[in-house]
């Protein structure tokens, strides 16, 4: 045993290693480089353009690949744009990376979990995950082992006994060797699981998008293969003339830089997070956030500071206890005498958590006598103990300590945990401490008054939350009354409506009290779950804080997990964003982010779905008549550019903090509808009306061009609305660039001189765009409505 103690040898480390028993396969959270070229590079509609690149070289039309440079530079911004969030998010976990103890050549040092091998003997300590199998070589820990189990149960750990990986100590300290490592371990599978997002697991505007996408990906195949059956053997165009027609209603159909600016906009919100120290395992996150409608929080180290401190102890046998806070005894000897007994006894016990790590600070009494045996704090049992001369010393909840007797000094508790404190109680124990729930009688002999400060900018982020409708609900282990009070110092909204979860012995009664209450306390781990499924339940985006292992599993069954990088290193892994400066008041500005990124391509969705909308009607339109499409590749690439894709990518990178209503779907087909119509009728009208009075084809071209941008720059106008000075520049600058264009490079998008006839039809159906796209925007707000009065 003394030589497994002292742990391995360089040599013996290095062996391990090349035979392949080290613990590499906790794996990095992020793609690899390859894999982000290959997800921008290898996608259905790159395919698309790869065979439309090929027909138009094999007809001779290289004046229609103007699309091309859009194309890859889409692919290079995607890629760059990944690149620098990747390097970030893995700067900022290898950064915020715990370190485990190991013991190696008689020695203790700190290294990465990756770096363990077979066989090391680590140290564990409370809040600590067990990196891999174990077993148990000295001490006694308490370990979660929920993540595997599903139990929130907590047990107790002895010499000998195994550890599993993906585990987590709850309290205590102990050596123990590692025995199965890697693949071979549990942890491997669960940091994956911990940290990634499971396919399928999208946000709702990711969802939306993927359907739209597979949506019209499924549909302009055959609508493509149609129209250039149509316009060659129906029609009698040439082979040329029917590829480019087909060619250039499938440019106009395929929503090729919505899905890049989406995943832009979120890798850049990811990267401006990073800067802030919010660290961002899963992307989904930021929308859900954004549409958060309650707010689950814990006490310590959200609404106060984590580190807590001593008031002062109040001897139990005092009378009225309240009126005596300022200790007039201070200096008396029995007060003496007990402080030094409180120190023997905390000063025994393993400092695991901020409660005793204030103990420790407080009393600090040399010491007089020696533990005969120690009990460490279990979230279960809510006490530590510690038998000193043969006599059993508790410290915990009174609750829990004095359990029937509990009731005589209620009232004179209550007091002080009316003013924000803490008590706990410091006890003589008659039983035996095993570590289980008390049973027999305990004598107070001291209250211990403990607080937290209130942490600051606390009570700007609060009432930040509650003005915009985000409800609050604090979620503790701690008394009651204490986190109510404290609650209402932070300004949480009716902070006054709380309940002791001791009470809640059913689900059901979860269920209920999470519609009634606002402040739990003495909440247990699985309660706390039970808690945030009932809120779902009701309907509510609920986004739990936490930064323990009692935590845990509330995190995971949360819409959004946040925890603080303070606290325990499972928590840290579990959830979906990590406060890596622990500093709750940055809430705001990732709910910011969110909305930012949801109401921006939420509108910059709908100018791409304007173009969908009108070009799969002109199309169809085409089809039916028996009409030539009027618009060549090269000038649907021109007016996407300056209509669509340059103005898409600046709105959609601006500040937006507009509350979220509705789904991003609807939002965005309400918004894309008008327009998308407005375009078709204005178009099919004047190529009509062109055929009508025996107009050419190019004169017909070129004028539907320069109609299609008229009303595009005037529902970028209607989208970019407020008009700040910003958007008028924007606005400014895409006219003037598609005007030199026009002008300059007419040869290039097929631009030519339009007859007389031609431009005052142009003019004519220019005029009308306006009433048109008005009248239908009134109309579609109007049918919104009948629909939303409907009920089924």
């Amino acid at each position: 045993m003394c030589q497994n103690m002292s742990g391995l040898s360089t040599a013996e480390v290095e062996f391990r290693k090349k035979a392949g028993l080290s613990n590499e396969s906790v794996d990095s959270s992020t793609k690899t480089v390859a894999q982000i070229i290959r997800s921008n590079v290898v996608t259905y509609y790159n395919l698309i353009f790869l065979i439309i690149t090929i027909l138009l070289i094999v007809v001779g039309s290289f004046r229609d690949l103007t699309f091309l440079p859009i194309i890859i530079a889409n692919m290079l911004i995607g890629i760059i744009q990944e690149l620098r969030s990747k390097k970030i998010l893995d700067d900022l976990t290898i950064l915020n990376t715990p370190k485990i103890t190991v013991r190696r050549n008689g020695s203790n040092q700190e290294v990465l979990a990756d770096e363990l091998v077979q066989d090391d003997v680590i140290t564990l300590s409370a809040g600590g995950q067990i990196p891999a199998d174990a077993l148990v070589l000295s001490g006694n820990i308490t370990v979660n082992e929920a993540l595997i189990t599903g139990e929130a149960d907590e047990i107790i750990k002895k010499e000998g006994d195994p550890l599993f990986s993906g585990s987590f100590v709850i309290s205590g300290e102990c050596l123990a060797k590692l025995e199965k490592v890697g693949k071979d371990s549990y942890i491997s599978g669960l940091m994956l699981q911990a940290t990634q997002t499971k396919e399928g697991e999208q946000s709702e505007m990711i969802r939306a998008l993927n359907r739209l996408v597979q949506t019209v990906g499924v549909i302009i195949l055959p609508i493509g293969a149609i129209l250039f059956l149509q316009q060659y053997f129906f029609s009698g165009a040439t082979m040329k003339d029917s590829v480019t027609g087909m060619v250039a209603a499938i440019l106009g159909m395929i929503p090729e830089g919505l899905y890049l600016l989406a995943s832009v906009a979120m890798v850049v919100s990811v990267m401006r997070l990073g800067k802030q120290k919010v660290l961002i395992h899963d992307m989904k996150c930021i929308e859900t956030l954004a549409r958060v409608n309650v707010l689950c929080v814990d006490k310590t180290g959200t609404i106060t500071v984590p580190e807590m401190e001593v008031a002062q102890f109040i001897l139990a046998k005092d009378q009225n206890l309240a009126a005596k806070e300022q200790e007039a005894d201070q200096q008396s000897e029995d007060k003496n005498k007990i402080a030094k007994l409180l120190s023997d006894c905390v000063r025994a016990l393993p400092c695991d958590n901020a409660t005793m790590e204030a103990l420790q600070q407080y009393f600090t009494e040399p010491l007089e006598n020696s533990a005969e045996k120690i009990v460490p704090f279990s979230s279960a049992t809510k006490y530590s103990g510690v038998v000193l001369a043969g006599k059993a010393y508790v410290v915990g909840a009174p609750e829990f300590v004095l359990r029937q007797d509990y009731a005589a000094v209620q009232g004179t508790i209550e007091v002080f945990l009316e003013k924000g404190y803490r008590v706990l109680v410091f006890a003589e124990y008659e039983g035996n401490l095993d570590g289980k729930e008390l049973t027999e009688n305990a004598t107070p002999i001291a209250f211990i008054l403990l607080n937290n400060a209130i942490r600051e900018g606390a009570m700007d982020t609060f009432r930040y939350f509650s003005k915009r409708g985000v409800e609050v609900k604090v979620i503790s282990g701690d008394n009651p009354v204490t986190v109510s009070e404290i609650a209402k110092k932070a300004g949480i909204r009716h902070a006054e409506k709380q309940v002791d979860a001791a009470t809640l012995k059913t689900a059901e009664a979860v269920r209920k009290a999470a519609k009634k209450y606002t402040v739990f306390g003495r909440v247990t781990p699985e309660q706390k779950r039970l808690l945030v499924q009932a809120l779902k339940e009701q309907g509510k985006t609920v986004a739990m804080t936490g930064d323990g292992v009692n935590d845990i599993l509330a995190l995971k069954d949360a819409d959004c997990s946040i925890a603080m990088a303070s606290g325990s290193e499972a928590a840290s892994h579990v959830a979906q964003l990590v406060l890596l400066d622990n500093d709750f008041n940055k809430m705001p500005a990732v709910v910011m982010e969110g909305r930012r990124v949801v109401n921006n391509i939420g509108r910059t969705a709908s100018l791409y779905l304007v173009k969908n909308i009108f070009s799969m009607l002109l199309a169809v339109f085409s089809m039916l008549f028996l009409i030539d499409y009027p618009l060549e590749p090269s000038q649907v690439s021109l007016i996407s550019v300056f209509t669509i894709g340059i103005p898409s990518f600046f709105l959609a990178l601006e500040q937006n903090r507009n509350q979220i209503h509705g789904h991003f779907l609807t939002n965005v087909l309400i918004q894309a509808l008008p327009a998308g119509i407005t375009d078709f009728i204005v178009v099919s009208g004047l190529v009509i009306f062109c055929r009508e009075f025996g107009v050419e084809k190019e004169c017909v071209s070129t004028s539907c061009t320069i109609l299609i941008a008229v009303v595009g720059f005037m529902i970028l106008y209607h989208i970019a609305k407020p008009m700040t000075t910003p958007h008028a520049i924007l606005i400014a600058a895409m006219v003037i660039g598609w005007l030199f264009c026009m002008l300059f490079f007419s040869e290039l998008f097929a631009i030519t001189a339009v007859t007389g006839k031609c431009a005052m039809l142009m003019i004519v159906f220019a005029v009308i765009t306006e009433p048109v796209f008005r009248y239908l925007i009134q109309l579609v707000e109007t049918v919104q409505k009948w629909g939303g009065k409907l009920k089924f």
